[in-house]
C-alpha cells in the first residue's frame, strides 16, 4: 500500500479544484482521531474525511456518513468556533511530504478578517491534525504530544508549530543531475532504498516501479549501475516529476484475483500480469481499496480459529499419511519371506545344523538365492519363522491398503476445507464451513447439540461472454448442492484435476452445447478457485453433470466420474463478469 507523497499530491490537486473558494459548512469529529469537513462550493457539497489514526491515517473525499457522538469533542468545538463558515483560501503540500496544509479565512469576534491553518500530517503512528494561527502558534491539535512522549518536538497549545524533521530527503522539485551524482549514486545501498530513502514523497513500492520503468533491478547495488542505467534512472525521476506538475494522474487499484493488492496515483508497469482498474478520482480509489481491504482482513480475522483447526488437522493427517505410506512400503518384503519359506520347505534337507545361510536355486526365476538362517533353528523352524513374518506383513498390507485410502480421502477433504476458507467472502460462508467441520468431527458443537439455523450462503455467479450462467461453489456443502440439486443432467461440470477446488456448473439452458469460449471461461473459474490458483497453468476436468456419482458415506464435496475431458488453462478470471448470487 503506497499512501505516499505522490498520492497526497493527487489528493491535494483534487482538493484545490473542488474546495478552493468554498465555505466550511459543517465540522464533525466521529472518532477521537478523525474529522469530517462538509464544504460547499460552486453549488456542490463535498465531504472531506481526515483521519489521524495510527493504523490507517488518511485524507480523501467520501460519500459515506458516520454516526457522531452526542456531545462534540473539545477539538471539534474549537474548530467550529473559529472556522465554521470559513472560506478555504489555499491547499498546499510542502516539499512533497505527507503533509497537507489548508489555509482558511474567517471573521473574528470583532468582524475582522483572519486566517488560520489546519495542518494534516499523515505519518503513521505520528499522524496528527494541528490547528495554528497567523503567527504559526498552535491553537490546538487532535493529539497532544508532550516532550515526555517525543523528544523531537512538542505539539501542544501555545507552542510554535515546527514541521516534522525531513530526514535529509529532497523534493522532486529540487532534483538535479549534480544531486544524483553526488548524493544518490554514492549511497552504499540498493537502488530502490536509495530512491525512497533520499527523495521525499516516494514509497518503496513507487521506488520499485521507477526502477522497473528504467529497466533496473531495484535490489541491485547503486554502485553497480552503468552510465546508461544512471541516465535512465534520472530520466524516470524527471518523468515522474513532470507527471505530478502537469497533474497527469491516473488513479487505479491493482487486483490479485478479487483481492485488492495495491493502489497508486499512476499506472504501475511492474504489475502488468495483474488486473488494473482505473477510477475517476484518487478518493474513490482510497475509499474502494480500504473498504475492500477491510472486508478481506475482517474475514481472515474472523476465520483465524477455523484456520487454526484446519491447519492442525491437516498437519496431523499429513504426518499420519506419511507414516502409513512408510509402513506400507515396509510390507514389500512380504513376498520375499514367502519365497524363503517355500524354498526352505523344498531345499531344507540340504541345510547343515547351525548353518547361518542356505544357497539354493529360486525356481521362480531360476537364479541362485541366499537365504539367511537362524543357526539355533532347523530348516523347518526357519521356514515357519519366514511364513509367520509373511503372514504378519500380509495382514498389515491389507489393513494399510484400506487405511491409506481413508487417510488420503481425509487429507483431500481437509485441503478442500482450507481452500473454502481462502475464498470465503462473508460470515455466512464461514458458518457453513464451521458446520461442515462440526459434522465431520473436527469441532464440537456448543450448546444444546442442535444445528443452528443460519442464513444460507450462496454460490458465486458469473456470466460467460456468450451469455451462459456459471456458478461456483464456495464450500463443500455448496458444491454438493450445485452438482446434485441445482444442476441438470446435461449441464456441464468443471473441477481442477486431482486438487482441492470448487465445483463449477454451467447451465446449458435451451442450448444444445456450449461455445468454446464458455468452456474456457468456466475452466478458468475452476482453476482460479482451486489450490492451483497461483500456478501458471492448471489442468481442469469437465464432463456432463449426469456422469457424476457420489459414493455412500463420502465426505461433502466428494464425487467420482469415469467419463470426462481435460484442458490445461491459466487461472486468470479477469474479464469474466460476476453478476451476484444465484
Amino acid at each position: 500500500m503506497a499512501f505516499d507523497g505522490v498520492v497526497i499530491a493527487n489528493i491535494v490537486y483534487d482538493m484545490n479544484r473542488l474546495l478552493t473558494g468554498g465555505r466550511i459548512y459543517k465540522i464533525y469529529q466521529p472518532e477521537a482521531d478523525e474529522l469530517l469537513l462538509v464544504v460547499k462550493n460552486n453549488k456542490e457539497t463535498y465531504r472531506l474525511l481526515i483521519s489521524a489514526g495510527a493504523s490507517l491515517p488518511l485524507i480523501y473525499f467520501t460519500t459515506k456518513t458516520k454516526a457522531n457522538p452526542m456531545t462534540a469533542p473539545n477539538f471539534c468545538m474549537l474548530l467550529r468556533k473559529y472556522i465554521s463558515n470559513g472560506r478555504i483560501i489555499e491547499i498546499t503540500q510542502p516539499g512533497m511530504e505527507r503533509i497537507v496544509e489548508i489555509t482558511i479565512e474567517h471573521l473574528n469576534e470583532l468582524g475582522d478578517t483572519c486566517r488560520k491553518k489546519m495542518v494534516v500530517e499523515i505519518m503513521g503512528k505520528h499522524s496528527n491534525i494541528i490547528f495554528i494561527d497567523e503567527k504559526n502558534m498552535i491553537i490546538d491539535s487532535i493529539k497532544h504530544i508532550s516532550n515526555q512522549v517525543s523528544s523531537v518536538r512538542e505539539v501542544l497549545p501555545g507552542r510554535i508549530y515546527i514541521a516534522p524533521p525531513g530526514k535529509g530527503k529532497i523534493s522532486l522539485n529540487d532534483l538535479s543531475v549534480k544531486w544524483i551524482e553526488n548524493t544518490l549514486l554514492v549511497k552504499p545501498v540498493s537502488v530502490q532504498k536509495a530512491v525512497y530513502g533520499s527523495i521525499s514523497g516516494i514509497s518503496p513500492v513507487l521506488a520499485n516501479e521507477i526502477c522497473y520503468r528504467a529497466d533496473i533491478d531495484g535490489d541491485a547495488a547503486v554502485a553497480s549501475l552503468t552510465p546508461v542505467q544512471q541516465s535512465a534512472l534520472y530520466g524516470e525521476l524527471v518523468r515522474l516529476k513532470n507527471q505530478i506538475e502537469t497533474h497527469a494522474f491516473s488513479p487505479n487499484i491493482i487486483y490479485e484475483g478479487k483481492a485488492p493488492k495495491e493502489f497508486g496515483a499512476f499506472t504501475f508497469s511492474m504489475f502488468s500480469d495483474l488486473t488494473t482498474e482505473e477510477y475517476p478520482s484518487i478518493s474513490e480509489v482510497l475509499e474502494t481499496f480500504y473498504a475492500q481491504k477491510e472486508v478481506v482482513t475482517r474475514i481472515r480475522q474472523k476465520s483465524v480459529d477455523l484456520r487454526h483447526i484446519v491447519q492442525n488437522a491437516l498437519e496431523r493427517t499429513a504426518k499420519k499419511y506419511d507414516l502409513q505410506l512408510k509402513q506400507l512400503k515396509d510390507t514389500d518384503k512380504k513376498e520375499k519371506y514367502k519365497i524363503y519359506g517355500e524354498l526352505l520347505h523344498t531345499y531344507g534337507y540340504e541345510a547343515v545344523p547351525h548353518q547361518k545361510e542356505l544357497k539354493c536355486i529360486n525356481y521362480y526365476d531360476s537364479k541362485e538365492i541366499t537365504i539367511p538362517l537362524d543357526p539355533d533353528l532347523n530348516a523347518m523352524e526357519n521356514a515357519k519363522k519366514y511364513f509367520d513374518r509373511y503372514g504378519k506383513l500380509k495382514r498389515t498390507y491389507e489393513a494399510l491398503s484400506v487405511l491409506t485410502k481413508e487417510t488420503y480421502a481425509e487429507l483431500s477433504h481437509l485441503e478442500s476445507v482450507s481452500n473454502a476458507l481462502e475464498i470465503a467472502r462473508d460470515e455466512n460462508d464461514l458458518a457453513m464451513i464451521k458446520e461442515e467441520l462440526i459434522e465431520c468431527g473436527y469441532m464440537k458443537r456448543h450448546g444444546r447439540n442442535q444445528k443452528k439455523r443460519q442464513r444460507k450462503s450462496k454460490p458465486l455467479h458469473y456470466i460467460s461472454s456468450d451469455g451462459f450462467h456459471m456458478y461456483v461453489g464456495k464450500n463443500n456443502f455448496q458444491n454438493d448442492e450445485l452438482s446434485f440439486k441445482f444442476a441438470n443432467g446435461k449441464d456441464m461440470w468443471f473441477h481442477a484435476k486431482k486438487m482441492a477446488g470448487s465445483h463449477v456448473i454451467v447451465k446449458l439452458g435451451t442450448a444444445n452445447e456450449l461455445p468454446d469460449s464458455t468452456y474456457e471461461e468456466a475452466a478458468r473459474l475452476a482453476a482460479h478457485y482451486s489450490k492451483g490458483k497461483n500456478a501458471p497453468k492448471v489442468e481442469v476436468d469437465y464432463t456432463e453433470r449426469r456422469n457424476l456419482k457420489k459414493p455412500p458415506q463420502a465426505k461433502p464435496g466428494y464425487v467420482i466420474y469415469h467419463t470426462n475431458y481435460s484442458m490445461l488453462i491459466a487461472p486468470d478470471i479477469s474479464g469474466i463478469e460476476e453478476v451476484g448470487d444465484k
